[in-house]
C-alpha cells in the first residue's frame, strides 16, 4: 500500500470514536485499580491483580482493533455473518452442558486461567446477521417471511441465554427493537412490550384478578373506540376487531401465566431481586445489600467525590463485585456527581456519534449494524447504571469498556471497530 493510500485510509477513520474508546477503557482501568487496591495491594500494572490483568486485556483489545481497522477487508463481515451466527449458537447451547457454573449461571467456558462467555460474542453475530437480512433490497416487515426471519435471529440466542440463567445478557436483546424501528417495524410492538411489562408487574403486585380486570377494561375501551372510528360492517373494522380480540386474549394469557413464569422459570435469586426492587419484601442484609451499599457509595461522593483512592466504601470493600457489575459506584464515590455525569455524557456522545455515522451511511448494511451497536451500548449503560442506583434489578451486566473482564472488553471493542472499519470503507469510496 502506498503512502498516499495509507494517508487516505487514516483520514477516513472516525478518530473521534477511537478517542471515546481510549478514554473509556482508561477510565475503566484506573477505577478497577481503585476498587481492588486495598485488598490486592500491588502496582496498577501487577499482572497478579485485576488491574494488571485488565491492562493486558486492553493491550490485546487494541491489537484486535488495529487488525480489524487496517488488516481485514470490511466486506468480509457480511460474508461471515451467517456462518459465525450459527457457530455462536452452537457455543451458546454447548456451554449449558459443558461450561463452568458461575453464581448459578452456566454461561462460561474455562480454558485454563482464561474464561470465555459466548453470550458476549452473540451480540456481534446477531447484529451482523440483522444487517445482512434487513440490508437486502426489497426487505420489508410487511412480508411475513422477512418478519419471521428477523424475529428468529433475535429470539434464538435470547432464549438460549435465558436457559443459561443469564437474564441480564438476554435483556440486552430487547434493545435490538430500536434498530428494527429505524428499518420500519411498527412502534406498536414497543407499546405491546411495555404493556406486557406493566401487566407482569401489576400481576405480581396486585394479583391476577386485578390484572384481568385491567385487561377487560382495556378491551372494552378499545371496542368503544373501534365502533366509533369505523363504519358498520366495514372491512377495516372487522380486521381491527380481530386484532383487538387477539390482543385481549394474549394479555389475559400473559396475566394468567405470570405467576407460573415467576415461580417456575426464574431462579430463586432472580425472584428475590425483583421482589426487593418492587418493594414486595425488604432484605437489606441479603439480596438488597449490594444495591444499598452501592447507593451509599454513590451518594457519599457528593458533587466532586472523595478523591482518587480515597473512597471508604470502596477501600473497605463494602460493595461486592465492585470492579465488575458495580464499577459505577466507584466512580460515584471517588469522582462524585461531576465524574458520573462526565462518564454518562461520554457514553451519550459515543452512541450519538455512532448513530450519526450510521444515518449518513449510503449502505444499508453499515447503517443497520451501526444502529444495532448503538442499541447494545445503550441497553448496557441503562441497565448497569439503573442497577447501581436501585432502578433496575441486580442482573449482572457489565458497563461497556469500563467493567473488569476480557470477554466484555474484547466483544465491545470488536463490535465498535467493525463499525468504524465499515464507516471508513464507505468514506474511502464515496
Amino acid at each position: 500500500m502506498s503512502n498516499s493510500a495509507r494517508r487516505s485510509l487514516g483520514k477516513a477513520v472516525d478518530w473521534r470514536l477511537v478517542l471515546y474508546w481510549l478514554v473509556l477503557v482508561a477510565i475503566g482501568w484506573i477505577n478497577i485499580y481503585a476498587s481492588i487496591h486495598s485488598s490486592e495491594p500491588a502496582s496498577i500494572f501487577d499482572w497478579g491483580c485485576r488491574s494488571g490483568k485488565q491492562f493486558v486485556w486492553i493491550l490485546t483489545a487494541a491489537v484486535l482493533a488495529v487488525v480489524i481497522l487496517f488488516a481485514v477487508n470490511p466486506r468480509l463481515w457480511e460474508v461471515v455473518a451467517v456462518p459465525s451466527y450459527f457457530v455462536v449458537l452452537f457455543l451458546l447451547v454447548a456451554v449449558i452442558f459443558v461450561g463452568a457454573s458461575v453464581k448459578g449461571s452456566h454461561s462460561w467456558f474455562r480454558l485454563g486461567p482464561v474464561s470465555f462467555q459466548p453470550a458476549e460474542i452473540s451480540k456481534i453475530t446477531t447484529s451482523l446477521v440483522l444487517a445482512t437480512i434487513m440490508g437486502k433490497v426489497g426487505f420489508s416487515f410487511a412480508r411475513r417471511g422477512d418478519f419471521l426471519k428477523v424475529a428468529a435471529v433475535v429470539a434464538l440466542p435470547m432464549l438460549i441465554i435465558i436457559a443459561e440463567s443469564e437474564t441480564g445478557s438476554a435483556l440486552v436483546y430487547v434493545g435490538f427493537l430500536f434498530a428494527l424501528f429505524r428499518e420500519g417495524l411498527s412502534v406498536w410492538y414497543l407499546v405491546l412490550i411495555l404493556a406486557a411489562i406493566v401487566l407482569f408487574i401489576l400481576t405480581l403486585k396486585a394479583g391476577i384478578w386485578v390484572s384481568l380486570g385491567v385487561v377487560a377494561a382495556g378491551g372494552i375501551a378499545g371496542l368503544v373506540v373501534l365502533l366509533r372510528r369505523h363504519r358498520p360492517r366495514s372491512r377495516e373494522r372487522r380486521s381491527a376487531l380481530r386484532l383487538l380480540l387477539l390482543g385481549v386474549v394474549a394479555a389475559g394469557l400473559m396475566a394468567l401465566s405470570t405467576r407460573v413464569v415467576f415461580d417456575k422459570v426464574l431462579a430463586d435469586h432472580q425472584r428475590s431481586r425483583i421482589e426487593v426492587l418492587l418493594g414486595m419484601k425488604e432484605d437489606p442484609a441479603g439480596v438488597g445489600y449490594n444495591v444499598r451499599q452501592s447507593m451509599i457509595a454513590i451518594g457519599s461522593g457528593g458533587l466532586f467525590g472523595k478523591g482518587y483512592l480515597q473512597g471508604t466504601q470502596t477501600t473497605y470493600g463494602f460493595v461486592p463485585e465492585q470492579s465488575t457489575d458495580f464499577i459505577f459506584c466507584t466512580i460515584g464515590e471517588e469522582w462524585g456527581f461531576v465524574g458520573c455525569l462526565a462518564v454518562i455524557l461520554l457514553y451519550v456522545a459515543l452512541i450519538l456519534r455512532i448513530a450519526k455515522d450510521a444515518e449518513r451511511s449510503r449502505e444499508a448494511f453499515t447503517r443497520i449494524y451501526g444502529y444495532c451497536l448503538a442499541c447494545c451500548l445503550f441497553m448496557h449503560l441503562f441497565i448497569n447504571i439503573g442497577m447501581t442506583i436501585g432502578l433496575m434489578p441486580v442482573i449482572g451486566i457489565p458497563l461497556p469498556f469500563i467493567s473488569y473482564g476480557g470477554s466484555s472488553l474484547w466483544a465491545f471493542t470488536v463490535m465498535l471497530f467493525i463499525f468504524i472499519a465499515l464507516d471508513r470503507q464507505e468514506k474511502k469510496y464515496f
